[in-house]
This record gives structure tokens, sequence and C-alpha cells, in this order.
């Protein structure tokens, strides 16, 4: 009779210790995922941004030399990512095939200019940054004309921050609820057995010695949780890096690294605060209250 009691306990137990895992897993993949669309969506604002494009117009006494130097100097430029020359007669052949005809037949000549087309770095993608780049580039002495996209610029920043304020919100309301869940978890476990802990702390165990065994075991529930949520979010991103290769997913190792390790924080983090907490309360019930 004892034997099979003893049998029901370590069924009871291992069952108890695997739906913390398996809860644990189950929150921690899904904020993995969130963890990833939130990386995600900075990459895909910041390669938007570097479509926008803000073209130097030089003027025509500029001789070809003069412009190689005028373009390395802007290279060296925070702002800049990147600067391509644009010869007028490529820009000439570009715009006849635009339109279909040929317009310097009619014309005598061509009216276009050489110019830079200057992609910025994501972060001064701002109007007010625009701006400023741009009255500092026509103070150059070559400059005849500095355009770009004023209201792109400005539809495209109002667009990125609401998108991005609506993410860290969602994030946000999906980690405090796979906190809750996961310390739901904790103390259903640790509610078994609140009749050992109060029975240690009868023989005269201390708090923090009934607590060691108790926080170590969650800690390896959180590790054992975070290892599955990492298999299965692993096998997502290669799933998901395979049918849709246009995401790059596979080639942000440092972002990978920081969604796969933020798990693994979050899932001990979580499980050694439940733990503390959850036995703190047992520790300072009165014993006819553990049946309550």
């Amino acid at each position: 009779m004892s034997n099979s009691f003893e049998r029901y306990q370590k069924r009871r137990l291992k069952s108890s210790y695997f739906s913390v895992i398996l809860s644990v897993a189950l929150v921690l993949f899904v904020l993995g995922v969130l963890g990833l669309i939130v990386v995600k969506s900075s990459k895909i604002a910041n390669h938007f941004k570097e479509q926008v494009v803000v073209t130097f117009f030089i003027k025509n006494n500029v001789s070809r030399n003069q412009a190689e130097a005028l373009q390395k100097s802007i290279e060296k430029k925070d702002f800049c990512k990147s600067v391509v020359f644009i010869a007028k007669e490529d820009a000439a052949k570009a715009f006849s095939k635009d339109i279909g005809e040929d317009f310097m037949s009619f014309l005598g000549e061509n009216p276009l200019k050489n110019a830079l087309d200057i992609h910025l770095n994501p972060a001064f993608i701002e109007p007010h940054t625009m701006e400023v780049i741009k009255k500092d580039l026509m103070k150059n002495a070559f400059a005849e004309e500095v355009v770009y996209d004023a209201p792109l610029i400005q539809l495209l920043s109002q667009n990125i921050k609401k998108i991005s304020f609506w993410i860290l919100i969602i994030a946000g309301i999906f980690t405090l609820i796979a906190i809750v869940l996961i310390n739901s978890s904790i103390r259903l476990s640790v509610y078994s057995k609140r009749f050992t802990i109060k029975t240690m702390q009868m023989v005269g165990a201390t708090k923090r010695f009934i607590r060691r065994p108790f926080i170590w075991k969650s800690i390896r529930l959180g590790i054992a949780g975070a290892l599955l949520a990492s298999v299965a979010l692993g096998g997502l991103v290669y799933s998901v890096s395979k049918r849709l290769p246009q995401l790059d997913l596979l080639s942000d190792s440092k972002d990978l690294l920081l969604v796969f390790t933020s798990i693994f924080m979050l899932g001990i983090v979580v499980t050694w605060f439940s733990t503390y907490f959850a036995t703190q309360r047992f520790l300072n019930l009165k014993t006819d209250q553990l049946y309550s």
C-alpha cells in the first residue's frame, strides 16, 4: 500500500514538473516569436529608410575631378551611407527610356545636370534632420540644388512611429501575460508541497534553507522550458527562412542571439522570483491556513 502511494506521489510530482516545463516553454516560445517580430520590424523600417535618396545637383562649371572630390567629402559625413555619381548623359538616357522618346532631339542639348544620389543612414531619416542636412549641403560652392521627397519622409516617419508604438504595446502586454502564466504554474507547483514546507519550518529549518531547493528546482525547470522553446523557435526560424528567404532571418546572427539569450534569461529570472514569493507566502502562513 505504501509503495503504491509513493509511486502515485512520484507520478503526480513528475506530472507537475512536466506541466511547469511545458507552460514555461509555450510562453517563452510566444515571446520569442514576438521578439523576432520586434527585431525584424526595425530591420524592415531601416530597409525602407535606406531607399530614400537625396539628390545633389552639381553646377555645370564643376569638372569631373571636382565632382569626385565632392563625392568623397560627402561620403565621410556621419549621415551618409553611400553616394552614387549620376552623369547627366546617363540621366538623359534613363529619362528618354522612361518617356519613350528622345527629348534631346528637339531640345538640341541636354538640360540635365550631373548629380550625386546620396543614401542616408536610417537614424537620420527624420523630417527635421533631413532639412538640416539639405541646408548643410546647399552651403557647398558646387551645389546647384538639393532635393528630396519631403512629403514621403513625413509619411514614412509617422507610419514607422505608429507601428513601432503598437508593437511595443503588444510586446509589453504579452510579456506581462507570460510572467503571470509562468508565475501561476510555479505557484501551483509549490502549492502541492505546502505541507512539506511547513513541516520543515516546524522542525527548525530556516526560511532560506527551505527556499533554496525549491528555487534551484524551479530554475532547472525554467532552463528546461527555455531549451524546449529555443528548439521550437529555431525550427520555426529555419522553416520560415526557407519559405521566405527575402526576410533574411538567418543572416542576423546578433539579433537571433539576443532573442535566444533573452528567452533563457527570462525563463531563469521569472521562475526564480515566482518560486521565491510562492515559498515565502506559504512560509508566512499559519498551519490551519494551509487547508484553505
